[in-house]
């Protein structure tokens, strides 16, 4: 039988270490955004991850472009709160039609990427929401379908009973393919609350996906990152990626979902979706607390009520005096009661 002397060993090792250094690298450079300028007014416009806090917000966008869909506006838009340390995840949707100012005029909060890319959608959702955006994560849905099927499905409660398309959902736990959770994420026609109702079904995909990932094997993870890569774009590299996945095996996982209190809301014939303000503002200060963000009963600690910019939307024109006006609209409780 022939040795392997130490420095072999040390030599094979530093391939090793080499070639998955080199795929990580390359990983991360096909996830990046694509255009320098962008990607630097994006590097500028999020906050700086040193922190003594532990827990820090990303902005995930996703875009699901079909025929007749303008690919330049974010279809999905989410706030989430991470909290490795605590194992808590808070994921905060925003209505895409969300009503805002950006660059003096009134405009849809999905425009803010339109009009500025990435960089702009952080300012603009930054201040809506009262609090620094540390990083940054875009979604191709259409390539979550790969991701799905990597998993072997992902096991969804689905709120209720509808058809679209040639898919039938019923009520209740199920496991799903990838082209079946893109259909039950993307359909806003046949489901109680309409958009709101599409945002819902969007958290709820994003959450299974996580807990399926963190709980994949070490001999998954390559794969999976690699798939994913090929699906976002983000500031984050791989390697930070497999780091914050690392720093939540073993825990106890706990997400929290909600959505911006909000309503339907017609103005100068353009529909939007107008803010709760009041509701909204409570939202924010419970989940940077790292509380459930729907409680009614939670107290909400000194330091966020302290904090005035926390919810206070500060680039919205809609209607301050709102509670009227929403009900006699559609609101983002008239979606299905989520098990």
């Amino acid at each position: 039988m022939l040795g392997i002397g130490c420095g072999s060993l040390l030599a094979l090792a530093l391939v090793f270490v080499a070639i998955f250094a080199v795929w990580f690298g390359g990983l991360s450079s096909s996830m990046q955004v694509d255009d320098e300028q962008e990607r630097q007014d994006l590097e500028d416009s999020l906050a700086d991850t040193t922190s003594d806090s532990d827990a820090f917000y990303t902005l995930i966008l996703g875009r699901d472009a079909r025929p007749g869909d303008d690919a330049s506006r974010s279809d999905v838009i989410m706030l989430a709160r991470i909290d490795p340390k605590a194992g808590t995840v808070s994921l905060i949707s925003i209505p895409r039609d969300t009503m805002v100012t950006i660059n003096g005029e009134t405009q849809k909060i999905n425009a803010a990427y339109a009009f500025s890319g990435a960089g702009g959608a952080v300012r603009c959702i930054s201040q809506f929401a009262g609090v620094d955006i540390t990083h940054y994560v875009s979604i191709d849905f259409e390539g979550l379908v790969e991701v799905v099927d990597m998993l072997g499905g992902v096991w969804v409660d689905v709120p209720e009973s509808f058809s679209t398309g040639t898919y039938t959902f019923e009520a209740g736990e199920q496991l799903l393919t990838g082209d079946e959770a893109l259909a039950f994420a993307r359909d806003r026609y046949h489901v109680s609350g309409g958009d709101f109702g599409r945002a819902q079904a969007q958290r709820i995909l994003v959450e299974a996906i996580v807990r399926q990932v963190l709980a994949s094997s070490p001999i998954e993870l390559p794969g999976l990152i690699s798939k994913l890569a090929s699906c976002i774009t983000t500031d984050l590299s791989a390697v930070q990626l497999v780091e914050l996945a690392q720093q939540f095996v073993g825990k106890d996982l706990t997400m929290y979902s909600a959505i911006c209190p909000s309503y339907t809301l017609y103005q100068d014939g353009v529909s939007y979706v107008g803010t709760m303000f009041d509701e909204w503002r409570r939202m924010m200060q419970l989940t940077d607390a790292g509380l459930d963000p729907n409680s009614e009963t939670a107290e909400i600690p000194e330091a966020q009520q302290a904090d005035t910019e926390l919810g206070a939307a500060s680039n919205s024109p809609a209607p301050r005096d709102y509670q009227g006006l929403a009900e006699n609209a559609m609101t983002t409780d008239d979606v299905a009661a989520a098990s």
